[in-house]
C-alpha cells in the first residue's frame, strides 16, 4: 500500500465538482457539455498540475525537487508553489540562458518568489535535459533531487491522472483536455471506463504527442489504456500563443457561463469542442466533460500569432 503524499496536507479538493453548461451551440446538435472543475482543487496547485505533482512528491520524501519548463510554465509555477507550501527546496531548469540577463517574467518572478532557485540553460541544452551527462552536471551543482521531467509528465503523473478518469466514469461519454506533454490525457484515458473516449486537444504544434502519450502509457501501465484520440488543429500557433479570435471565443465563453476562461490551455480545447459539436463529430445523445485545469492568471505572458 502506497503512502499518502505529502501534498495531501493542503486539504485538496477531490474529487473535483462536475458542472453543467447550458449552451445552445452544442444543445442543438443533442450534446450535453459537462465543466470538470480541476481548478478549484487547489489554489496553488490546480487542476492536472496537482494531480501530476502528488505522486512525485510522495516518491521525493521531502528531497529537493528538480524540474524543467520554459519561461511561462505552469509547471514551474506549481512545483515552486509546493515546495513554499510543504517546506523543500526547489531547482527549476529554464529554457533560455538569454533571460538570464533579463528583468524576470510574473512567471519566473512568481517561481523565484516561491523560493524556486531558477537555472537558465541555453536552447541545445535543454533540448539534451534528458541525457545523462547534462543531467549528472545539475545534479553535481545542486545535490540529490528528485528529477521531475518538463511539465511533471512521467509514469508517476500518468498513474495519478487516471484518477480524473475514474471520477469520469459513468459522467460522460467523452471527456477532454488540453494537452502540453501527454501526462493527463495518457492517465485520463486509462481511467475511464469502456465506452468512453478521451479527446486530448495538443497546444503545441509538431504532431509528436501520440508518441509521447504511447509511451507514458507503456511506462505507467505497461501497454496501451484507455481509447483517446488527438485532434491537432487547436493550437493557434503553439505554445503560449493566442489569436484576437481566441481571446473573443474565450471572452464570449466567460459571459455565457461566468467561467474565468484560462487562454493557453483551456480556450483552446473549449474552442476545439465548439468546432467539433458543429462538424458533427459528437453523435445527438453524447455527453462531453471538458476538463478545466487551469485559471486566466496563469495565461500572463501569451504571446500573439498571426493565425
Amino acid at each position: 500500500m502506497h503512502a499518502p503524499s505529502p501534498a495531501s496536507r493542503l486539504r485538496p479538493l477531490l474529487p473535483s465538482p462536475v458542472q453543467p453548461a447550458d449552451d445552445e451551440r452544442f444543445a442543438r446538435h443533442g450534446v450535453t457539455l459537462l465543466l470538470k472543475r480541476d481548478d478549484l482543487i487547489h489554489p496553488d496547485l490546480p487542476g492536472n498540475k496537482w494531480r501530476k505533482l502528488a505522486p512525485n512528491l510522495a516518491a521525493a520524501a521531502g528531497r529537493p525537487v528538480l524540474t524543467f519548463g520554459g519561461a511561462y510554465s505552469n509547471h514551474l509555477r506549481a512545483t515552486a508553489a509546493a515546495g513554499r507550501l510543504l517546506g523543500f527546496r526547489t531547482v527549476g531548469v529554464v529554457r533560455g540562458d538569454e533571460l538570464a540577463h533579463r528583468p524576470l517574467n510574473p512567471s519566473l518572478a512568481r517561481c523565484a518568489a516561491d523560493g524556486m532557485r531558477l537555472h537558465f540553460v541555453d536552447r541545445a541544452t535543454y533540448r539534451a535535459k534528458s541525457d545523462p551527462a547534462v543531467l549528472a552536471g545539475l545534479l553535481e551543482a545542486y545535490g540529490d533531487c528528485e528529477l521531475v521531467p518538463e511539465g511533471g509528465s512521467n509514469a508517476l503523473a500518468a498513474r495519478g491522472c487516471a484518477a480524473l478518469g475514474r471520477e469520469l466514469r459513468g459522467v460522460a461519454d467523452v471527456a477532454a483536455v488540453a494537452c502540453g506533454t501527454g501526462g493527463t490525457l495518457a492517465g485520463l484515458a486509462a481511467g475511464l471506463a469502456p465506452g468512453q473516449r478521451a479527446l486530448g486537444v495538443p497546444v503545441l504544434r509538431g504532431g509528436f504527442l501520440g508518441e509521447a502519450v504511447r509511451e507514458l502509457q507503456r511506462e505507467a501501465f505497461g501497454g496501451p489504456a484507455g481509447d483517446w484520440w488527438l485532434d491537432e488543429r487547436f493550437h493557434f500557433g503553439g505554445y503560449a500563443r493566442t489569436t484576437p479570435g481566441l481571446h473573443a471565443f474565450a471572452n464570449d465563453f466567460e459571459d455565457r457561463h461566468g467561467l474565468p476562461v484560462e487562454r493557453l490551455y483551456v480556450a483552446k480545447m473549449l474552442h476545439a469542442l465548439t468546432v467539433l459539436t458543429e462538424e458533427g463529430a459528437f453523435p445527438a445523445g453524447t455527453t462531453v466533460a471538458a476538463v478545466i485545469t487551469g485559471r486566466p492568471e496563469e495565461a500572463e505572458g501569451a504571446q500573439p500569432s498571426s493565425r
